[in-house]
């Protein structure tokens, strides 16, 4: 069984989505013997922006990085994603990177009846991470952005384990972290 780890946040050891995402994988790796596991760090290794050079294929490296990330994705059967919440959407690298998995023909295809996802082979786990208290409310364009997305790629195996608030006080962050580490059984649980 293949795991593909990725973070996403910019504040290194601060971040609460790095601290989620490295527990929800630490469960994974002490449940399932003999589990592999790839790690990307958007921050510290970035991909850049799409641009027409790339979607040309005129720039050959950027066009076997591209390939090499979708096929990490595509090989994955568990993919746990760091996405803290950036003004009110996700961080600029994630997106870079869901750029080059959203891809026609390998992980969805448009049919007479409407698009059809081609990647649902998976299981997907966000540690998601807020500042503020947004609940499902209309100032949250992450989460329902990234459900959006892996259920156009397919994914119905998808979950969130999410600490808001975070930018409230220490104590409302840290019981915010507390309950997001002990909903982490969850995923697990509902994957078995």
């Amino acid at each position: 069984m293949k795991l593909l780890h990725i973070d996403s946040s910019a504040l290194g050891a601060n971040s609460a989505s790095r601290e989620l995402s490295a527990a929800i994988v630490a469960r994974w790796q002490a449940q399932v013997p003999g589990l592999s596991i790839e790690y990307r760090d958007l921050d510290a290794d970035p991909l850049p922006h799409l641009d027409g050079a790339t979607l040309a294929g005129a720039d050959t490296g950027a066009a076997a990085e591209s390939e090499r990330v979708l096929q990490q994705f595509l090989d994955a059967d568990i993919v746990v994603l760091g996405a803290p919440m950036y003004n009110f959407s996700i961080p600029s690298t994630l997106k870079a990177w869901i750029d080059r998995i959203a891809v026609a023909g390998r992980t969805f295809r448009y049919t007479a009846d409407g698009p059809e996802g081609l990647a649902g082979n998976k299981q997907v786990i966000v540690a998601s991470a807020r500042g503020g208290l947004h609940g499902d409310g209309p100032s949250d364009f992450q989460e329902p952005y990234l459900r959006f997305l892996f259920g156009f790629l397919g994914i119905t195996g998808l979950q969130f384990v999410r600490a808001e608030g975070l930018g409230l006080s220490p104590q409302h962050r840290s019981e915010a972290l507390a309950a997001a580490r002990a909903a982490i059984a969850k995923p697990l649980a509902e994957a078995a």
